[in-house]
C-alpha cells in the first residue's frame, strides 16, 4: 500500500485551524536557500529543482535502482523556513525583497546520502542545472513546536501568527527563534487564493 503523508502523518500536515502543540521528529530534506521576493522567477526555479530531485528518488525503481527499504509513497509537500534581513526586521512594513529563506522537500527515511547522490546523478543526466550545486541533503529536527493550519492568502498570515503567539504565551512557552516554518499543502497555481492551506509553525521551548 502506498504511504500517503496526508493519511499517516495528519498531526504534522493537517492540523486544525487553531494553534496546537506538536513534537516534530528528525526529518530528511533536499533544501536550497536564498534571499528575495518569492514571486520572482528565481524562486520558482528553485522549487522546480527540488521537485526534480524528489521525483528522481520516487521513480528510482523504474530507472533500475531500488534503494534498500524503498516503499511506494506520495512525494511530500514543499516547505519553507522564513526570516528577514536586519533591514527587513527594522522596517514597519514587510518588504518581500528582504526575505531570507530555505525551501525544502522532505524525503522518506530510506533516503541515505548514497540515494541522494544517485538522485543528483539522475537529474544531471536528464538536464544539467546550475542550481543543483546549491541544493543540499540534510536532516532537521524542529522538536517541540506550535502550529496551525492557515486558510487563505499568504498575505493574511500575520493574523494566524498572532493567534499562535497568544497561544504560546498562554501556555507559558517561548518562541525559540523568530524564524518560522510554512508547509504548502495546496498548489498555489491551481487553488483559489481564499482556499489555500498552509501549515504555520514556530519552534518553542
Amino acid at each position: 500500500m502506498k504511504f500517503e503523508w496526508k493519511k499517516h502523518e495528519k498531526d504534522l500536515y493537517l492540523p486544525k485551524d487553531n494553534p496546537t502543540l506538536v513534537s516534530v521528529p528528525k526529518q530528511k530534506f533536499f533544501m536550497i536557500s536564498g534571499k528575495g521576493n518569492p514571486n520572482d522567477e528565481e524562486f520558482s526555479e528553485k522549487i522546480g529543482i527540488l521537485y526534480s530531485l524528489s521525483y528522481a528518488v520516487r521513480m528510482m525503481p523504474k530507472q533500475g535502482y531500488t534503494p534498500e527499504g524503498y516503499f511506494e509513497y506520495t512525494v511530500y509537500p514543499l516547505e519553507g523556513v522564513w526570516d528577514l534581513t536586519e533591514k527587513g526586521r527594522s522596517s514597519a512594513t514587510l518588504d518581500k525583497n528582504e526575505l531570507v529563506y530555505t525551501i525544502m522537500i522532505r524525503q522518506p527515511d530510506f533516503v541515505t546520502q548514497e540515494v541522494s547522490d544517485k538522485a543528483f546523478e539522475l537529474v544531471k543526466k536528464k538536464k544539467s542545472n546550475p542550481l543543483l550545486d546549491s541544493v543540499t541533503f540534510k536532516t532537521m529536527e524542529d522538536g517541540l513546536a506550535v502550529q496551525m493550519m492557515h486558510i487563505g492568502s499568504y498575505d493574511d498570515e500575520p493574523g494566524s501568527f498572532e493567534q499562535m503567539k497568544h497561544f504560546i504565551k498562554e501556555s507559558n512557552l517561548e518562541i525559540k527563534t523568530l524564524r518560522h516554518r510554512e508547509i504548502y499543502i495546496s498548489d498555489a497555481r491551481k487553488t483559489d487564493i481564499s482556499k489555500l492551506k498552509t501549515v504555520l509553525r514556530y519552534m518553542v521551548l
